[in-house]
């Protein structure tokens, strides 16, 4: 009898997974759990054109590249894994036997730690097609002010598009301006300026002490220092945390929450075993970077969940002959104009260069260095260049990696960063 091989999460990850599954030749039973009842769907549009209200959150379902020819179980989550029987439980008690798993189960929004005040009315966190889905629908009752939670890359879209719709906008960041964990003072305190301009209220270093609320609908917020901000709707933005619940007992290993693997996506358990049957893929997992030296890492990308989700797929299959997954981590963000894109990780930096263009005409590229090597480099309305440093990065290339070339400052040098915190 063929091999029956399960992936579990629904995702983009679990998709491109279960393409590359039957691409690599397996003709056998697969099988694809998922406790959404959607089929996989784009997440990144949920934060832009979904909220927006340019389209609906069903427009966001991904094309099928490969006809999969698979058994889909939609709805069910996985609520266990017995790793020596090799089987999964379904929330509704059935026994789900495999020979090989692809784990893709991502990750969810970080919650409101207040479990009564998260359940207030006008209170949301983004991550899924219903939660997107349901905040356009509260945007759209033009509420008098919105608060933002959080200065990560999904609180300043949302902010972005409250804007254009004409909406009240309070953010508060517990950094001294957003994204400034990722991107360092000197390029986050440029955007901070961008938003303040687009009429953004920025609290930086300030933090929600309490949400406040009238007959079951949330009022505000009232911060750590006692301020108090009014808001009818409020967007909870902390990140996110891996669907790893699921996995509690089973003996596999995680770190903060992901599950542990080595460079081809093999799992490994709490003995440091490895399991060439599971592999993971996309958020849920961490992972070795042969470009990165400190330990393991984890993407949050949608880039990543594609390549990693492929490459594990395949390697389910194959096995481990091929190289280890190395893809450079990418991303990007659209908000208030501007086309922001990051190759490779800033994580660990201890210089920057502007390497093209200039703060002051709002167009550049920067570069990251660590120890004399070029680890990141991110482009604000600059992409032309941004795929030469990439490929310098990949090489592990000097810092700075590029000089004399067009369209580069004159006097070229590396200047601290800032980090507002320490990197972990």
């Amino acid at each position: 009898m063929s091999e029956r091989i399960v992936v579990v999460g629904a995702s983009l990850a679990g998709l491109r997974g279960a393409e590359a599954i039957r691409l690599a030749g397996h003709a056998g039973p697969l099988t694809l759990v998922g406790d959404e009842p959607h089929a996989p769907y784009d997440r990144p549009s949920l934060s832009k054109h979904v909220i927006a209200g340019e389209f609906g959150a069903g427009a966001t379902t991904l094309p099928n590249l490969v006809a999969l020819d698979a058994e889909w179980r939609l709805g069910q989550a996985a609520v266990g894994l017995d790793a020596v029987k090799r089987e999964i439980v379904l929330s509704g008690g059935e026994q789900l036997e495999y020979d090989r798993l692809l784990i893709t189960t991502g990750a969810r929004a970080r919650s409101w730690h207040e479990p009564l005040e998260a359940a207030l009315t006008g209170v949301f966190t983004l991550r899924g097609r219903d939660d997107a889905e349901a905040l356009r629908g509260a945007l759209a009752r033009k509420p008098e002010r919105v608060l933002i939670i959080g200065g990560g890359f999904i609180g300043c879209e949302a902010a972005s598009v409250c804007r254009d719709l004409g909406l009240a906008v309070t953010m508060v960041d517990p950094g001294p301006a957003p994204l400034a964990r990722i991107l360092g003072i000197s390029v986050s305190g440029f955007l901070r300026e961008r938003m303040e301009r687009a009429g953004v209220e920025i609290r930086p270093n300030a933090k929600v002490r309490s949400l406040t609320g009238e007959a079951g609908r949330v009022t505000g917020a009232i911060l750590e220092d006692g301020a108090e901000v009014s808001a009818e709707i409020i967007l909870v933005a902390l990140g996110a945390i891996p669907n790893t619940d699921w996995l509690d007992g089973s003996g596999l290993a995680r770190e903060k929450g992901a599950l542990v693997c080595d460079s081809h996506c093999r799992v490994r358990d709490e003995s440091g075993f490895i399991h060439a049957e599971i592999r993971a893929a996309g958020d849920v997992a961490a992972f070795p970077h042969p470009l990165y030296d400190d330990g393991l890492t984890r993407l949050e990308h949608w880039g990543n969940a594609v390549a990693q989700g492929a490459y594990a797929g395949r390697a389910l299959v194959k096995g481990d002959d091929g190289p280890a997954f190395s893809e450079l981590p990418t991303f990007w963000s659209n908000q208030f104009g501007l086309t922001i894109k990051l190759a490779g990780l800033t994580k660990g930096a201890d210089s920057l260069a502007f390497v093209q263009g200039s703060l002051k005409d709002g167009r550049f590229i920067a570069a990251y260095g660590h120890e004399g090597r070029t680890i990141a480099a991110l482009s604000f309305d600059c992409a032309r260049w941004l795929p030469a440093y990439a490929a310098a990065i990949e090489a592990r290339a000097p810092f700075p990696p590029i000089t004399g070339a067009v369209d580069q400052l004159t006097r070229l040098g590396p200047i601290d960063p800032a980090w507002p915190v320490a990197q972990g």
